[in-house]
């Protein structure tokens, strides 16, 4: 894998100019004689290029000795330009992470068709919206966990990050906001995993970690993680989620219909954030597309690679795609 740096001033689509815009991110492969072999993996909130890699590499559908895998990081997640490592950072939406990921290739990949757009969660997000912006260019398009416009019912879990940030006396300040980032997690961890994957315990698993008890994963997994981050790359990253809408306020079904790659929409049973019932409204929109449904108790975190059943559904679904 190739970890790589382009920079531009990118003009926002709410206005106003993000001056040195950086995007990082990672190759694994290359792009052959024939341009045909690109593939656009945008990454998920919090995650980085290194969380999609568990879906990249020989004996699997994306290998690098087949495809060039291009995944940007999002603006907002600690890598790209972020209010952690940009100073005045304005608020972005998936308009400005498209647009500087399509400047970003135009430089370094020749304009190239893309083969196939596939994210989980905010990558699925992004994927819709080239697939909607850029439909001569996208060939096959696959959304894991994902939709094109964020519902009422998602929008209500993300306004209480936020609000559980604002409530921390800290975060106005500009200190860190220990309270508050802790109680972000608190709220992700009823929402990324099911009902029943909790009833069974399954964070004692040894494969996922072998936590001794909920208290024990409630404060080594989920305290751990989201206290480590940057209160601000999460409140944008949030924000980018609230905003979510191929449409961008308008027909849904019209943009959705603009729609020619090959696609498929998948999601989890259980998914709390992005429900079968969302994504098959969603699928019968986009023209020829198909819907299938990850049977799995891990809720949303079925794309995460975090279970192998559901990571293996995953990669023969790309493959097929790619096959096809």
């Amino acid at each position: 894998m190739q970890l790589m740096d382009f920079i531009t001033d990118l003009p926002l689509a709410n206005g106003g100019v993000l001056r040195n815009a950086l995007c990082r991110y990672g190759v694994w492969g290359k792009l052959n004689e024939a341009q045909d072999n690109l593939v656009l993996f945008p990454t998920r909130f919090g995650g980085t290029h290194e969380q999609n890699a568990f879906l990249i590499g020989k004996n699997r559908a994306l290998d690098p000795e087949k495809y060039c895998i291009v995944v940007p990081n999002m603006l907002g997640n600690g890598e790209s330009s972020s209010p952690s490592n940009t100073s005045d950072f304005p608020q972005v939406d998936h308009r400005d992470n498209v647009e500087l990921q399509r400047r970003m290739l135009r430089l370094n990949f020749r304009d190239a068709p893309i083969r196939l757009a596939v994210g989980w969660s905010m990558g699925a997000q992004q994927s819709y919206r080239w697939a909607v912006e850029e439909p001569d260019r996208i060939m096959a398009l696959i959304t894991i966990c994902g939709t094109a416009r964020t519902t009422p019912h998602n929008r209500v879990f993300l306004e209480a990050l936020l609000a559980a940030l604002e409530a921390d006396p800290d975060f106005a300040t500009g200190a860190t906001p220990r309270k508050g980032l802790r109680a972000v997690g608190r709220i992700y961890a009823g929402w990324a995993y099911s009902q029943p994957w909790l009833k069974r315990h399954a964070f004692t698993d040894e494969l996922y970690g072998g936590y001794t008890s909920l208290d024990d994963w409630l404060e080594n997994y989920w305290d751990a993680l989201f206290m480590a981050r940057d209160a601000g790359n999460i409140v944008t990253c949030a924000k980018t989620w609230i905003a979510n809408d191929v449409a961008d306020g308008g027909d849904l079904p019209a943009a959705l219909g603009r729609v020619t790659a090959k696609t498929l929409v998948m999601t989890a049973s259980t998914d709390l954030y992005f429900t079968p019932a969302d994504c098959i409204a969603e699928a019968a929109m986009i023209p020829g597309a198909e819907y299938r449904t990850i049977e799995t108790d891990w809720g949303h975190m079925a794309g995460s690679g975090q279970s192998p059943k559901d990571t293996r559904t995953i990669d023969a679904a790309i493959g097929e795609i790619l096959n096809a």
